[in-house]
């Protein structure tokens, strides 16, 4: 469920963030729109399309197929979305090999009983996927010389404030959506879910695959992406905490001092 992590309309307005209308779970944010979407499993229909189109006959007990995160930047057009089609899409590209187990052989054709249980696929469903990415045109905005642009991801030394992530804020927006999940016939877990959070300053958005097999192996990839606010807002009612404001203040001046005592006033006291 999408929790407002406490927040007032006052904690929303003095960080000039807006609740999405009604329909919608999300928040919109300093040129973020931040929305999620948890819908029910597939039904039977819906897996065999899912099936055909990416070519396999094996997919979690529940995939939620329709669940979703996206958090669009809307000058740029910038969109991160998360999904279970495009994580499914990563497993079957990553052909991993079957984790070698007795009990794998409960599961592995659980759906279909009377075949002979070959142990040919990861039925883990362990993925590579980070995320999928698209730019929206904004018509709103002149259209570049090239008439396109693209996304570019690099390598750098930077790190995410956990500090910042410690922080008093007010939590504006959070929400944990779950794509897809297997138990592994009683014998692990296999899930993917993907965690947001959005607070005045700074966004937060944790996609982890988690895997055990119980007795045999533990699995776990993570994906954490962070995105903090540069300037200052522009409502007037964000500058009543001056908590929030030192955070973003620059630093004139520091000096740390130590007092210390000396003996002589010690042994007389």
């Amino acid at each position: 469920m999408a929790v407002w992590g406490g927040a007032s309309e006052s904690d929303l307005k003095a960080a000039g963030a807006e609740a999405l209308p009604d329909g919608p779970s999300g928040v919109r944010l300093r040129g973020w729109h931040i929305e999620s979407s948890r819908q029910p499993i597939l039904n039977s229909l819906a897996l065999q399309e899912w099936e055909e189109k990416l070519g396999t006959s094996h997919l979690p007990e529940m995939v939620f197929g329709e669940s979703s995160l996206y958090l669009l930047h809307e000058d740029s057009g910038l969109k991160l979305h998360f999904n279970a089609f495009d994580a499914l899409k990563g497993w079957k590209q990553e052909p991993l090999p079957p984790v070698e187990v007795p009990a794998a052989a409960k599961w592995k054709f659980r759906s279909k009983p009377f075949q002979q249980v070959i142990l040919d696929y990861d039925y883990t469903f362990t993925t590579p996927y980070c995320g999928s990415e698209a730019i929206e045109p904004n018509p709103e905005k002149a259209i570049s010389e090239d008439g396109c642009c693209s996304l570019c991801w690099e390598d750098c030394d930077e790190r995410i404030d956990l500090a910042a992530l410690s922080s008093k804020e007010p939590i504006l927006f959070y929400d944990e959506v779950v794509l897809y999940e297997d138990e592994l016939a009683d014998n692990g877990v296999s899930l993917l879910t993907v965690k947001v959070r959005v607070m005045p300053s700074c966004w937060f958005l944790l996609l982890r695959f988690w895997l055990r097999v119980d007795g045999v192996l533990m699995r776990l990839r993570d994906t954490r992406v962070y995105c903090a606010f540069k300037g200052f807002p522009s409502d007037s009612a964000s500058y009543g905490d001056p908590n929030l404001i030192s955070q973003r203040l620059p630093v004139i001046a520091h000096k740390t001092q130590r007092l210390k005592v000396s003996r002589s006033i010690t042994e007389g006291s």
